[in-house]
C-alpha cells in the first residue's frame, strides 16, 4: 500500500492528532497513519451551525462525527470531540459575512484552516502531547535540507495548497499530509480495501465544514437581497441582479440578462459598485479593451513560510483556485506587478506565491 507522507526521519510511535471530518480523505489519513506505526487520535472538530441551516439540511455535523466515530473504531484509534464553535463563528463567518458587506470576496477556507484547523486544533494537539497534527489536503511537507517545504499535491486537480498558505513556517515540521502525493481515485481505492464505513461517501460541497449551503444562499440571511442594475461596460443597463455583494469579478451566473440578440456571448463581471448596487459585465473576448486591468496589486497580511525576503524576486502566482499561474514580480513584501495585465483580480481573495512545485506563502488582495 502507498504511503504518501514524508515521515520527516523520525521514530514509530510518535504521537499525532489527526483531524477527521468524516470524509474519506482524511479517514484514509488516519489508517495509513496507523499503518505507519504512529499513535493517532482522530479528533472532529465542532464547528458552529446557524440554526436555519440545521432546520433546512439538518445537523450534518452529526452525521459527519459519526461517520468519523465509525471509521476510528474500524481502525482502531481512539477519538475525540473538539468543540471550536466560538472560534469558527467569530474567525471563518463573522469574517466572510463583513468582507462580502463590503465588497471584497473572501476566502472562507483560508480563514478556516489558518483559525481552525491550524490554529485551535493545531494548539489543542501541541498542548495535548502531540508531535504532530495531520489532515486529508493534497498537499506535501518534505523536510530539503533543514527546513520544511509546503509542496504541491501530485493531483493536481486536487491540490490544496492554495488554502494553506498562512501555515507558519514552525507548523511545516509538525504537520503532516498523509494522502499528498496520491490521486483521489487511489485514496478511494484504499478506502474501500480496507473496507472503511464511509468508503463510498460523496466529497463535501459548498462552505467549509458547513456542507450543503452554497455562498449566495448563505449570505442571504445575513446581507438582504436588493434589485439592482448590471450594466455593460458603456454604462447601458442591460439586466438585473440579486445585490451587488453576492458577485465577485470574473463571475458569469446569477444575474439576468434582459436587453439579449441572437449572437450573445457569456457575460462576466468586470466590476461592482457596493454604494450604486450596480454591477458592470462585459464579452470575455472583450477584456483586453478594457480600462480596468490592473498590473500592480497591494496586499495585506502577508506570510511567508520560508521566512525569505521576497524583494526582487520573480515568481508565479494565483488569485483564485485552480487559476492558471501567472507571472509576477515582487517589489516589495506587500506589492505584486504582474507581468500581464489581470483582469478577474478580486479584492479579499487570497494571491499566493509559487516557485515551481513551492508554495511558499502568499496575501490577501487589496488592490
Amino acid at each position: 500500500m502507498k504511503i504518501g507522507i514524508d515521515l520527516h526521519n523520525t521514530s514509530p510511535k510518535k504521537k499525532v492528532f489527526v483531524g477527521m471530518s468524516g470524509g474519506v480523505d482524511s479517514s484514509v489519513a488516519a489508517l495509513l497513519l496507523k499503518k505507519s506505526g504512529y499513535d493517532v487520535t482522530g479528533v472532529f472538530i465542532k464547528v458552529w451551525q446557524p440554526d436555519w441551516a440545521i432546520s433546512n439540511f439538518g445537523c450534518t455535523w452529526r452525521e459527519d462525527r459519526l461517520d468519523a466515530m465509525r471509521v476510528a473504531a474500524h481502525i482502531g484509534i481512539q477519538f475525540i470531540t473538539l468543540d471550536l464553535e466560538d472560534e469558527y463563528k467569530r474567525e471563518v463567518v463573522d469574517y466572510m459575512i463583513n468582507e462580502y458587506r463590503q465588497g471584497k470576496t473572501p476566502n472562507p477556507d483560508v480563514m478556516c484552516n489558518k483559525y481552525v484547523k491550524f490554529g485551535g486544533f493545531y494548539n489543542y494537539a501541541m498542548k495535548h502531547g502531540a508531535d504532530y497534527v495531520a489532515t486529508g489536503h493534497y498537499a506535501q511537507i518534505k523536510k530539503i535540507k533543514n527546513s520544511f517545504t509546503l509542496i504541491a499535491g501530485d493531483d493536481k486537480n486536487k491540490d490544496q495548497t492554495y488554502f494553506l498558505w498562512t501555515l507558519k513556517k514552525e507548523q511545516l515540521g509538525k504537520t503532516l499530509f498523509p494522502v499528498g502525493n496520491m490521486e483521489k481515485p487511489e485514496v478511494r481505492k484504499i478506502a474501500k480495501k480496507c473496507k472503511l464505513p464511509n468508503a463510498d461517501k460523496k466529497d463535501s460541497q459548498g462552505l467549509c465544514f458547513i456542507g450543503k449551503i452554497n455562498i449566495k444562499e448563505f449570505l442571504s440571511h445575513y446581507i438582504p437581497i436588493k434589485k439592482g442594475k448590471v450594466l455593460n461596460e458603456k454604462g447601458k443597463v442591460i439586466g438585473i441582479h440579486d445585490g451587488a455583494s453576492f458577485y465577485t469579478i470574473g463571475e458569469r451566473h446569477g444575474f439576468n440578462i434582459t436587453e439579449k440578440t441572437p449572437n450573445d456571448e457569456p457575460y462576466y463581471v468586470i466590476d461592482k459598485d457596493i454604494k450604486n448596487n450596480t454591477i458592470i459585465v462585459s464579452h470575455k473576448n472583450k477584456l483586453g479593451e478594457l480600462p480596468n486591468a490592473v498590473k500592480k496589486i497591494k496586499l495585506r497580511d502577508t506570510n511567508w513560510n520560508q521566512g525569505e525576503d521576497p524583494l526582487g524576486r520573480r515568481l508565479k502566482a494565483r488569485s483564485r483556485y485552480r487559476e492558471e499561474l501567472q507571472n509576477i514580480k515582487m517589489i516589495d513584501e506587500e506589492t505584486v506587478e504582474f507581468e500581464k495585465p489581470q483582469y478577474t483580480v478580486s479584492r479579499g481573495q487570497s494571491l499566493v506565491f509559487y516557485d515551481g512545485n513551492v508554495c511558499l506563502g502568499g496575501g490577501i488582495i487589496e488592490i
